[in-house]
């Protein structure tokens, strides 16, 4: 359908005319507009696509033009394309009007907005920050501006992070993490209880914040590849992938037929061995310690397949902009197929094992439910999101070399542990069927040899449905292929807000089972 539609509604319905439209890519829109119909196209667009913020982020042009750049980004299956809605601010005032009460969604993104650039979301009522801790990074230390410097620190510009209250009688707060028990992440949860119920509960990331965006500036293009396999180590070969297409796309750069299909195989492997992971995650959580340490065995056969075919167990060093580094040639394909057949032979018995059991599936049946209207409202994606009933996956929406294979989009309704839990046996079982039919079509007599590529000045968005959900990156490159602006959006950005709602109601001791149902990402989060 013809995007131009939209467009013309925001000017006949709203009266919005934007200040100029571009279409540099044939999934990429980019609308600009006058800093006061900043938020009214925002909330509008919002609405006409029915559509969360997929990235709200910012731009320090102070330098080229004394101004910052703020760029809202929606998604629509409907049209196929990106929607840009960008603006510019002085840099003199560095404030815009909040979307956040409009559009939920956007309230982490213009926190970080402030935290990073110092730019004020004029009237969201929460901007404290994120990643950059009050008792460790001093106030007015904005990293992602281009003139930033490390200064020393001073006690009186520290400071505590303050957070909610709830009052009442009978009402107890359980502060737990950032140091947990277990192999897991640094985060701190703080619950709120009435008796036994969660009435409340409260996230704070940040504790593996490692300054990636800035790390990427400056940096050149092809060599930045391996700054991204470090972003969230599950999900590697999403986030190279992610950052080779938008190389890709603003140099121009196509990439060969089978490598597309050797990307597309290597990234259901990472879905798979991923999903078994998290299958066995939610067994031990609630003591069912067979059919995790079987579930472990099925994600160690992954692994070693993935290192036979390409030399790395998570598929690190494979991507390389233009194509890949590996070539499954009729050996590896046969290696592939055979493992793949041992591994499905696996998956079956933990499933019947899993399902068959009375008291686990009283664990898992009905408990932390994410409702559809708070996913939406969130702007859940990815499994999380599909589990509570939206019909949303880039697989489906921008097939790509997933249209040579008719990709099946797997959704459930109900929204608990159990339907994410169905979620990843659904997924697992598609992913083998996908590299079966990838294999069939894979031509690995084709000797190609991969040019090295012409880095161009511009700016694109790649993407990626991982494991967990999409992956983004919007990447700014200068004349001579030096990144300028490199913005991440992992699926776990989204989905930590879910996962403190799905609890309320619950007990304490049903935490963990609800978290690994999410099995979100801190590394990918903290950025």
């Amino acid at each position: 359908m013809d995007y131009k539609i939209i467009l013309k509604e925001l000017q006949e319905k709203y009266g919005l005319c934007p200040l100029k439209t571009t279409e540099n890519y044939a999934d990429e829109v980019y609308v600009f507009v006058r800093e006061d119909d900043f938020k009214k196209t925002c909330v509008n667009l919002h609405k006409l696509l029915h559509a969360p913020i997929a990235a709200l982020f910012a731009q320090d042009e102070r330098l080229e033009r004394s101004v910052f750049v703020i760029n809202c980004v929606f998604e629509s299956a409907k049209y196929k394309k990106w929607f840009f809605v960008s603006t510019e601010i002085s840099a003199e005032t560095a404030k815009f009007n909040s979307l956040a009460k409009e559009i939920f969604s956007a309230a982490l993104f213009e926190r970080e907005i402030k935290e990073m650039f110092g730019i004020e979301p004029d009237g969201n009522p929460d901007v404290r920050r994120l990643h950059l801790h009050d008792e460790v990074w001093p106030k007015g230390w904005y990293p992602l501006r281009k003139d930033f410097k490390e200064i020393s620190a001073e006690k009186n510009a520290l400071s505590e992070y303050v957070f909610n209250k709830v009052e009442g009688e009978g009402i107890f707060e359980v502060p737990v993490g950032p140091v947990h028990a277990g192999i897991i992440g640094p985060g701190h949860f703080r619950f709120n209880v009435a008796g036994e119920p969660i009435i409340n509960l409260e996230l704070r990331l940040g504790f593996t914040h490692k300054g990636i965006e800035k790390l990427f500036e400056g940096k050149n293009a092809v060599s930045a590849t391996k700054i991204a396999e470090c972003v969230s180590g599950d999900s590697s070969f999403a986030h190279t992938l992610s950052f080779c297409q938008a190389i890709e796309k603003i140099c121009r750069i196509s990439v060969p037929d089978d490598s597309l299909i050797v990307r597309a195989i290597l990234l259901e492997l990472e879905r798979m061995y991923n999903h078994a992971s998290g299958i066995g995650g939610i067994a031990i959580d609630v003591g069912f310690s067979f059919p995790s340490a079987y579930a472990s065995l099925i994600k160690e056969a992954i692994l070693q397949l993935n290192e036979a075919i390409t030399g790395s167990r998570y598929l690190k060093g494979v991507n390389e902009i233009g194509g890949t580094r590996q070539k499954l040639d009729k050996n590896k394909k046969t290696l592939i197929l055979d493992s793949l057949k041992q591994i499905a032979k696996d998956f079956n018995e933990v499933r019947k094992i899993l399902l068959s059991s009375s008291s686990f599936m009283d664990r898992v049946d009905g408990t932390g439910i994410l409702r559809k209207k708070t996913a939406d409202d969130f702007g859940v994606v990815g499994l999380a999101a599909r589990a509570s009933g939206i019909s949303a996956d880039l697989r489906k929406d921008f097939p790509g070399v997933y249209a040579k294979v008719k990709f099946n989009l797997i959704r459930q309704d109900t929204g608990d542990a159990l339907a994410r839990l169905n979620m990843r046996m659904f997924e697992f079982d598609e992913s083998l069927r996908l590299i079966e039919e990838f294999i069939k079509i894979l031509d690995c007599s084709k000797d190609e040899v991969l040019a090295k590529p012409v880095l161009k000045e511009g700016f694109a968005l790649g993407y990626v449905e991982g494991w967990r959900g999409p992956v983004l990156y919007w990447l700014r490159l200068d004349k001579n292929g030096i990144i300028n602006r490199c913005k991440i959006v992992d699926p776990s950005f989204h989905n930590w807000q879910g996962l403190s709602y799905c609890v309320f109601g619950e007990i304490i001791p049903d935490f963990p089972l609800c978290n690994k149902s999410f099995d979100l990402s801190y590394s990918g989060n903290d950025l």
